[in-house]
Formats: structure tokens, sequence, C-alpha cells
């Protein structure tokens, strides 16, 4: 059966890889028949209503889901299409309340012309009574617009079967949370993150970056285990009154947290054991300030040193020494980490900084145990930020055994030698000085 879905018109690029999850999740056959970014309606084909009512239930970036009865360029070709279709089955539908509800996209028709599109469907033998509120059936003719013109392009018209989810992160709004930094992620992004991660009850998530536990609190309120650390000891800490526990509390999730700890990723206390189904994490991007991780850079420090017999590491507020890190390395430490824990399956969701520069590639990285499934792009000004969904190959279908050496931080070496784009942001995103000394933007 074909169904049109009726998307919200935000993070274009991340609606179809949200569909396509949560439809692996839920273990639905899903085809995409139509769709275009520049359109919220996305034709699919489903084998149920059932399964279309699943598959939208959580989708942050769903309005609402028709089986598609016809569509077409004019409503001559709609109206032709209907026919094709469905005529066999409008006596199913002859003496059951209904109502119509024209939604338009980039145009909205006055109630007059709205209630002309309405009657051009006189054809169809409906006799029950017509409810404006709790009908047993409700149709949607839905009508795509080019900017400014007042023509749609396509029509869609169908039985409505079910609205997404998309108030589903409104209580979670930053504004009315407890226990937040500058960096912590809005709660939308955070719940299609979890959505595409396939957060669900019976799975274990790790955020290695938490930071005040923006992940973990989506992928929780979908039942997920959750768990997190972060190098910054003061963020995990909080205040006793304000921590990331209580954000848990906040929300009432407090029994899907495992717990959280102070750790850097390249010294993780973790068992490097295949036990985790998901991991998601915003990075640092290193651009407050440059990359840090624990250590010193000319190796000493291993030995434990001890203050009055007590180890100085154990003491009250004790800091880390830490040293330059390359954001390059980075990223690959998560990769690496990823292939060491992840199930066969499971899914990394990262977050990773990139310019918009005309002709620049997105340099992805890659390893051979793990499969780029999706990026998303979230577009600012003069950067973006993309969302690069991995799934762990199991070990039979790798093809290639990677093995890298951590390169060496050279001495002199500041936290924009170790990170590119860190330097890029702070150079406005220009390109290097040309040959006549100009600068071009």
């Amino acid at each position: 059966m074909e169904y049109v879905v009726r998307l919200a018109q935000v993070h274009e690029s991340f609606r179809i890889p949200e569909l396509k999850a949560l439809a692996s999740l839920a273990n639905i056959d899903l085809e995409i028949l139509t769709y275009s970014p520049d359109s919220p309606f996305c034709v699919i084909r489903l084998s149920s209503d059932e399964a279309a009512r699943k598959l939208v239930s959580r989708s942050i970036l769903t309005d609402s889901i028709y089986e598609l009865w016809g569509s077409g360029t004019d409503y001559e070709a709609l109206h032709a299409d209907i026919h094709h279709r469905t005529q066999h089955r409008w006596p199913e539908y002859k003496t059951c309340s209904f109502k119509f509800k024209v939604l338009g996209y980039q145009h909205t028709l006055s109630q007059r012309a709205q209630v002309k599109v309405i009657e051009s469907f006189d054809y169809l033998p409906f006799e029950g009574p017509i409810k404006m509120k709790n009908p047993e059936y409700d149709f949607g003719v839905l009508e795509h617009y080019v900017i400014r013109t007042k023509i749609p392009t396509i029509i869609y018209f169908g039985r409505f079967i079910a609205d997404g989810g998309r108030n589903i992160y409104l209580p979670y709004d930053l504004k009315k949370r407890q226990y937040i930094s500058t960096t912590s992620m809005d709660s939308e992004l955070t719940f299609i993150t979890a959505n595409i991660a396939m957060a669900a009850p019976g799975k274990l998530l790790y955020d290695p970056f938490v930071g005040t536990g923006s992940l973990p609190i989506a992928c929780s309120h979908f039942g997920a285990m959750t768990m997190g650390s972060d190098i910054d000891g003061r963020t995990v800490r909080g205040t006793k009154e304000k921590n990331i526990t209580t954000n848990f509390d906040q929300y009432g999730l407090r029994p899907c947290l495992l717990d959280n700890f102070t750790s850097d990723l390249t010294n993780t206390p973790l068992r490097l054991t295949r036990f985790l189904d998901g991991i998601v994490c915003d990075p640092p991007y290193g651009v407050r300030e440059g990359l840090r991780t624990l250590g010193k850079k000319d190796g000493t420090g291993l030995e434990v040193v001890y203050i009055d017999g007590v180890a100085a590491h154990l003491r009250p507020n004790y800091i880390h020494p830490k040293k330059s890190y390359s954001f390059d390395a980075m990223l690959e430490d998560v990769l690496d980490f990823a292939v060491l824990t992840l199930v066969d399956g499971g899914r990394l969701c990262m977050w990773m900084p990139t310019a918009n520069e005309q002709g620049n590639e997105v340099d992805i990285p890659k390893h051979p145990s793990l499969q780029l499934e999706d990026v998303s792009t979230q577009a600012f000004n003069k950067w973006s930020r993309c969302l690069l969904t991995y799934s762990r190959l199991p070990d039979s279908e790798v093809v290639e055994v990677k093995t890298r050496t951590r390169p060496e931080i050279l001495p002199g070496a500041n936290a924009d030698t170790l990170n590119s784009f860190r330097k890029r942001y702070f150079q406005g995103f220009r390109t290097p000085e040309s040959t006549n000394g100009t600068r071009t933007p």
C-alpha cells in the first residue's frame, strides 16, 4: 500500500535517515517511492496501516501520514487517479462520518477556495454525517506550491492514518531544564539523533562526551539504558542541586541512567568488549579552547604519587594533567572505540563540524569495520555540522584489518595546528591569501 508522509519543514537532510532508522528499529519493510528535500511530502510503500502508525509514532520530523488515494499535477489528473486507485473501496465509507481538510505548502487557500476544492470531490458517494470533531475518517488534500505561485505543482489526496511524534521533545526544552551549559544540544536534535541511533528498551547507549547529558536524556526517553563520561569532571559532577542526575530526575528517567564518570576516550576505564548497542556523541570542536587528552607531552607522570599516604589522583579537587590533542585523531579514536565496543549492527551517531566552502568536500572519517549509513547536515552561516551515522559490521564481513599509529604531536604544536576547523573558524572561513596579496571571501 502507498502512503504519503507529511514531513516537518525543518532539518530536511535528517528526514529520510530518521524514517529509515525507525523502519529498521520496528522491523518494517519501507520503500521510498518519491522524495525531494524541497518538498514536505514523501510517498512511501508499507505493508499496512498498522505499520504506518508504528513507523511515525515517534518520528520527530513527521507531521502526519495518509493512505494515498491519488495524486496529480492538477485537480483533473488527481480526480482521475482517485477513480483509478480507489473506486472499488468507496462503498466501505458510504455511511461513515467524515471530514475534509486542505493543507498547502508555500501557499494557503482562502476559506472560500478551500470549500470549492472540497466540493470538487462530490463524486465520492459519502452519505454519512460531516463531523469536524472526531469523525470516523479524516481525508486530506495536500497541495505543493512553488514559492510565490498560486497554482500547485502536485496535489495528493489521502485518508488520514496517524500523527507523527513532533511534540515528543517539547517537554524537554532547554529553557526549562535545570542543568545546562553553553554547549548543550537543543532537544529537537537530540531526539532526532536518538531515533537515528535506534534507542529503545533493552538497549544500552553511551555518550563519551556527555556534557550535561542532553543526548542520553533523549535516548532514555525512548526506554534505552544510558551512561556517559566526560574529561571535564566539573561538568560531570555539577553541584549537589544541579547535575546530570537531577536532569534525569526532572523527567522521571532516573531508572534508565546507569552512571556518569570522568574519563577521556583515549584513557577509558571501560573494558573494550563489544557490549554497547549504540554510541551517541557530539565531540568538542575545540573552538573555545584547544582539545585536550589526559597525560603529559613527555609521557611522564604515569607513576602513582602519594601525599600523606593517599594517592594524589584520589584526593579531593585533584586536576588531571592534560596534553594537546589533534581533532582528526579524536575522530579516529571515536571510530576505533566504536569498533571495539559496539555489537553487530550497533550504531555510532557522531556530530562533526565542517566549513561551508564551495568545492570543499567533507572529509568523512572511515573505518573498514563500520558502514556509513547516512550523513545529515545542519547548516549555519559559514559552517555546518554533520551527523555521521555508522553501523558496526560483523567481523565476517570486514574485508580489511585496520591498523593505525597515532601521529606524534611535535613540540610547539598549538590548538590551531592540531585543529584545522578551529583555525578556519577564527579566520572567518576565508580562503588563504592569493598570490596578489588579496583575500577572496
